[in-house]
């Protein structure tokens, strides 16, 4: 059979990447970039400098690395921009986060200390908890669009990059339904012009991202680019979305147990979840109304997974509960307890105990980085860019966008499979089913 390729542009020229936030998510990200491209440091974690995957059957044994089988943008080739609420640079804004070891910030100082972030688009309504002292002033939010709009441009002349991907690495803002002004771009354009008090600053730098053709990752739980006035302009203009709220650490362990749980048709009663974080984003959530964003995210991954309505004898009426206390001598390491009430064969209980210290910057940084590079080649591939949403980088979210139509996945191995599924087809390569019957003929 002759491989049929998806065509893909090549990766030429810089790639600018546009950090909307630059604490400690973003600058763990960028300063991890940095000491990879200085060799003195290896991108751990990342999918796409250190994973692998295979093609054929497995007596074809070709199993080469992702970077080197589909056309990805090289770390070298990576300018960094953004903005944030406060005048930090990004070595400062390092150094105050607390995620990285003083001396190796001070060895990238150089670099770091160069990059200075634009003022934000801020409304202190969505944001509570924090007060900032780099904002920007505006007349609408129309107006505050097109000055987000122009730092865009200006940042692509100055830093010389031919392609820009914004990824959203702030804060969590408050728990927000879809309203009207929502529905579609003219309602929402409409909105931008009078004021309206339901468009969100994330909105703001989605829709300006958008209008210019630059794909959009929404790292945080609160609606962006999920309200259907962005999801349809992103079909519009045939650029790539997706979100939202990183898959870090608590909700990572969740969607590796409950798979586990549910293949073994194990019975579950009750599951709780608590954890202590110190950093800006628990001090963000502090406030209950941005805390509720981030419930209904971590929430909806086990329904989904275990599907109570299939299997109402294991998993009708079960208790889930999600906590996360602010706690600020414990910086960016966070800790996580979980409590599993499960039962066995003829319904005797268990219980599973979890207990996770994790750096929760440490765990976010390649995923920001893989989805930086992932939507850059989603833009350079039209068969992918014309859809809007990017379903197969469900890998990284706990809320994964996905078609209207659709439940999203939240299963982290089918995620995977779906993600290394999707570049197999667009070089042509034969899906991985796993049914391996042709081994034993």
């Amino acid at each position: 059979m002759t491989k049929k390729e998806i065509p893909i542009a090549e990766q030429k020229g810089k790639l600018g990447v546009l950090t909307v936030g630059m604490g400690a998510v973003a600058t763990t990200m960028i300063a991890g970039v940095e000491a990879v491209r200085r060799g003195i440091a290896l991108p751990i974690g990342s999918l796409t400098q250190m994973g692998t995957i295979r093609l054929g059957k497995r007596t074809d044994k070709r199993i080469p690395k992702i970077k080197d089988f589909v056309p990805l943008a090289n770390l070298e080739d990576l300018v960094f921009g953004g903005w944030d609420l406060f005048t930090d640079s990004a070595y400062e804004a390092a150094i105050k986060a607390g995620v990285l070891e003083k001396g190796q910030v001070d060895q990238l100082k150089d670099f770091l200390d160069a990059l200075r972030p634009m003022p934000a688009a801020f409304e202190q309504k969505w944001v509570k908890n924090l007060h900032p002292n780099n904002v920007k002033t505006y007349k609408s939010k129309m107006d505050l669009a097109e000055q987000v709009m122009k730092d865009i441009q200006r940042f692509k002349k100055q830093s010389g990059a031919d392609r820009l991907i914004m990824i959203w690495c702030a804060s969590t803002e408050v728990y927000s339904k879809p309203h009207p002004v929502h529905d579609t771009l003219e309602s929402f354009e409409k909105g931008l012009k009078s004021n309206s008090p339901d468009i969100s600053p994330s909105m703001i730098y989605a829709y300006a991202a958008l209008k210019l053709g630059i794909p959009h990752a929404n790292g945080a739980p609160h609606i962006t680019t999920d309200i259907p006035a962005l999801t349809s302009l992103a079909v519009e203009k045939k650029v790539p979305v997706c979100g939202k709220d990183f898959k870090s650490g608590q909700t990572f362990m969740k969607t590796l147990l409950a798979p586990g749980i549910k293949a073994r048709l194990l019975g579950l009663k009750g599951w709780f979840s608590t954890n202590i974080l110190g950093n800006r984003d628990g001090e963000v959530l502090d406030d209950p109304e941005a805390f509720r964003s981030k419930e209904e995210s971590k929430l909806s991954v086990l329904e989904y997974i275990i599907q109570p309505d299939l299997y109402p004898e294991l998993y009708e009426g079960y208790y889930h509960k999600v906590r996360i206390e602010y706690y600020p001598p414990r910086g960016d390491n966070k800790e996580s307890w979980d409590n599993l009430d499960i039962f066995g064969w003829l319904g005797y209980p268990m219980q599973i105990k979890v207990n996770c210290l994790f750096r929760d910057s440490i765990l976010a940084a390649p995923m920001a980085l893989d989805l930086v590079l992932f939507l850059d080649l989603a833009q350079r591939c039209p068969d992918l860019a014309k859809m809007g949403i990017q379903e197969w980088l469900s890998f990284y979210f706990k809320s994964p966008m996905c078609a209207a139509s659709v439940y999203p996945e939240h299963d982290i191995f089918i995620q995977l499979m779906k993600l290394k599924n999707t570049l197999r087809h667009l070089r042509g390569e034969e899906l991985i089913t796993h049914l391996g019957l042709e081994y034993y003929d």
